[in-house]
Parts: C-alpha cells; sequence; structure tokens
C-alpha cells in the first residue's frame, strides 16, 4: 500500500468514526445550525442597531468579534460534518453550552442582566430539555445559571446615555431570581412532558414491530399450507408415474435404482408437504372465527410452565345465562397476542394456579386472568399499562401491559388492574361493541394511532 492509499485509508476511517458519533441521536444537525444562523443574524441587527441607530455607544468591535466566533464555528460544522446527520447527547450538550457562554460574553459586554435581551438564555435550555436526556439538560441547566449568577455580579455598564443609570439591587436580584427560577422551571417541566411523549413514541415504535412480526408469522404460515396445498397434487402425479415405470422395467434394469430413489424422494416430498401442512393447522391460525372460550385456551398454550396449571372457568349468574350464545370472534394476532402477554405475566408469577374466568351476558363480556402469585407491588401499581415500568429488570423492557392494554382497548376494552389473592386483570367489553370491533377485523387495517 502507498503512502497516499495509507492516507487516504485513515482519513477514511477517521471520517467514518467521526461521523458515526454523530449518526444517533434526534437532534438533526442542520435544524442546529439554522437556529444558530438565526440567533447570529438577530444579535448581528441588534447591537448594529442599538449602536448606529438609536445613538447608544456600545464596545462594537468586541461584541462583533463575539459574533463573530459563533459564525466560525458554524463554519466548521458545515466543513466537518454532513448536515443531516444526527447529533449525540454529547455533542448537542457541547454546542449549547458553546451557546450559552458566547450569548453570556456578549451580555455581559452590554450591561449584563439590565440588557432586555438577557431572558435568550434560557433558549438553549429549552432546547436541550426538548432532545435530550436528562444528564446533559441539567449540566445545561447549571450552566446558564451559573452564567446567570455572573452576569448579576459582573458585568459592563448598559450604556444608557450621557447620565448612567442604576438599577436598583432589589430589581437586579428580582431579576436573577426570575431568569434562574425561569431556567430550573422550563427545563424540568419541558423535559418531562417532551420524555413522556418519547416513552409513549418508543413503546408505540416496539408494539407495531410486534405485531408486524405476529402479521409476518402468520402470512408464512398462511403460504406453507398453501404449498402443501398446491404441490400435492403435481407430486401425487409423480408419484404415480415413478410407480408405473417401477412395474414395467425389469428388477435387473439399469434404471431400476434411479426408478426406486425417484419414489422414495417422492414419498419423502410428501411426507415433508404433510408435516408442513400439519405444523399450520395445529398452530395459531390467525382470523378463524371461534367461540370466546377456545380463543382463551389458544392465548393460554404458548405459556404452559411446569408446575402452574391453567384452568378456563366459565362463570354464569344464573342457568338461564347459558341460554345466551357464546360471543365469537376472529383469532386476531391483537386479540391473541394481548391476552397471550397477560397469561404470560400470570404464569410467570404464579405459584401453582393461573385462571382463566370468563362470564357474558347481553350487554356485557367479561375476560378475568388471576393467579395466586404475590400480586402487583404497591410501587408499580399506579403505573400498570404504561410503557417501561416492569419489576424484574434485566432483559423485561416493561412492555408488556402496555401492548396488551393497548391492543385490546382499540378492540374496545377496558382493562382494570387490582389485588385479590394474588394479581387479577379484569378485561371489560360491551357485546355489542366487542362482536362489532372484532368482526372481519384484519390487523394491516388496525390504525396505529389512536
Amino acid at each position: 500500500m502507498s503512502l497516499n492509499d495509507a492516507s487516504q485509508t485513515r482519513f477514511e476511517e477517521g471520517h467514518s468514526a467521526s461521523s458515526d458519533r454523530f449518526t444517533r441521536g434526534r437532534l438533526r444537525l442542520r435544524t442546529l445550525v439554522l437556529i444558530r444562523w438565526i440567533a447570529v443574524a438577530g444579535q448581528t441587527v441588534t447591537v448594529l442597531l442599538v449602536h448606529f441607530g438609536l445613538g447608544f455607544t456600545l464596545p462594537l468591535t468586541a461584541c462583533l468579534a463575539v459574533i463573530a466566533a459563533s459564525v466560525l464555528s458554524n463554519i466548521l460544522l458545515y466543513v466537518r460534518m454532513p448536515m443531516h446527520a444526527r447529533l449525540g447527547d454529547r455533542d448537542s450538550m457541547l454546542l449549547l453550552g458553546f451557546d450559552i457562554l458566547q450569548l453570556s460574553v456578549l451580555l455581559y459586554l452590554t450591561g449584563g442582566l439590565e440588557n432586555p435581551f438577557a431572558i435568550l438564555i434560557v433558549a438553549p435550555v429549552t432546547v436541550s430539555a426538548t432532545i435530550l436526556s436528562r444528564g446533559p439538560t441539567i449540566v445545561l441547566m447549571m450552566l446558564a445559571v451559573t452564567s446567570i449568577t455572573g452576569l448579576a455580579l459582573y458585568h459592563a455598564p448598559l450604556p444608557w446615555g450621557p447620565d448612567e443609570f442604576q438599577l436598583p439591587g432589589a430589581y437586579a436580584l428580582g431579576v436573577w431570581t426570575a431568569l434562574a427560577v425561569a431556567s430550573v422551571f422550563i427545563a424540568t417541566y419541558v423535559w418531562s412532558v417532551a420524555d413522556e411523549a418519547r416513552r409513549m413514541s418508543d413503546a408505540l415504535a416496539e408494539t407495531r414491530l410486534r405485531l408486524g412480526r405476529e402479521q409476518s408469522l402468520t402470512a408464512l404460515g398462511g403460504l406453507a399450507a398453501a404449498a402443501a396445498h398446491e404441490l400435492g397434487s403435481p407430486l401425487a402425479t409423480i408419484a404415480v408415474v415413478a410407480k408405473e415405470l417401477s412395474r414395467d422395467i425389469p428388477p435387473d434394469s439399469e434404471i431400476a435404482e434411479d426408478v426406486a430413489l425417484l419414489m422414495s424422494q417422492s414419498d419423502r416430498c410428501r411426507d415433508i408437504l404433510a408435516g408442513l401442512d400439519q405444523r399450520h393447522i395445529a398452530g395459531h391460525q390467525a382470523f378463524a372465527r371461534a367461540p370466546l372460550s377456545i380463543l382463551l385456551e389458544r392465548a393460554g398454550n404458548p405459556y404452559h410452565s411446569d408446575g402452574v396449571v391453567q384452568v378456563v372457568v366459565i362463570e354464569t349468574e344464573d342457568e338461564d345465562d347459558y341460554s345466551h350464545a357464546e360471543p365469537t370472534a376472529d383469532d386476531t394476532p391483537e386479540l391473541a397476542y394481548g391476552l397471550g402477554n397477560l397469561i404470560q405475566n400470570a404464569v410467570q408469577f404464579a405459584r401453582s394456579r393461573v385462571e382463566l374466568r370468563l362470564h357474558w351476558n347481553d350487554e356485557t363480556v367479561r375476560v378475568t386472568v388471576s393467579d395466586d402469585g404475590p400480586g402487583f407491588s404497591s410501587a408499580v401499581f399506579a403505573s400498570l399499562g404504561e410503557p417501561y415500568m416492569s419489576t424484574r429488570g434485566g432483559e423485561h423492557m416493561g412492555l408488556g401491559f402496555f401492548i396488551a392494554q393497548t391492543l385490546l382497548e382499540r378492540g374496545g376494552a377496558t382493562l382494570e388492574f387490582r389485588n385479590r389473592n394474588g394479581a387479577e386483570v379484569v378485561i371489560h367489553w360491551s357485546r355489542e361493541r366487542f362482536e362489532a370491533a372484532m368482526e372481519h377485523r384484519n390487523i394491516g387495517d388496525m390504525p396505529m394511532d389512536r
């Protein structure tokens, strides 16, 4: 390898590594650079207008030098990084921290907190709270409060005119308090709201991904059954022809072994296709309409565990309830997956028994999933159904209840969590809405936003 080739390789590796740092995160570099150009333009126009238009004497050279530092940083970003890249938390924090310091120096030169534009020091903190995680936001919030404190104590005088005007100390303290409290409050409030939105968005994306996988598996099972059915006829024809050839060809013929091999391989193909078809029949058949008690059993079948017994109990208020037809539904992946998640959780925490109780009448349909385990802990009870809530840690993402509740509520259900000799989840539908929602429901048509 030549020296030029080695240099080019090192450059490409360095550029790739640098680019990787900027491909993670939520903040697009182009967006941040555009905001910074707007800030540069606003600072430049304001300084020139105050100095030349209003006649206030400002340290013009120093102010323009501070603004030029932002211009230079933007140019360096254009040269070094692709504008479509996404910044990670660390790099976003460094750039926003630079903006806080740049604005602080500019405010120092133009009156400190007496300058009406001091409120703009809160802007980078707000951007961080909206986009970045908690750590960088706290760092930027502390930097902003430190800068505000420094500007309250040390700053060049604001050039009011020939007669210098001094604001009372109590007013300066009030401005400092307002800006410091605003920085902390806005950062905390905006970050909390944005974090809740991010959690919900991530959880819904995970739900969409899992539903897509379930749909793909269902389609694959249907394709296997269709292939087994369609290939059955030509394979049977091959087997018949092979048998006729075996009868017509003498045993000592040169091709007798080939014909025997052809017959054995056709039998093997038939066995393979039969196995595919039987596995599809025995497995989950999406959209097959069945009584709800059967669907409840199917949903619990994948989650059997040694030492834990699953029992399906049909509850009735009196004998006349049996005269009402049992509700039926399409065995859709969202119904199977929603019920399956609740059953799986009950099996994992049960000591020896999980009960799946079903009740219906002309007005309501109710399914109760209960176990004889320790029940829901008080720490997570109030947050059940929210994304990323788990008492188990490790590889568990805490999405089970959220996904189950999301899927079942889209079918018209309401969920109730309670402790009663163990954990208990009660799913309610109105009968009319249940049968309307579950009839001929296709997962591909299910809306992903409420």
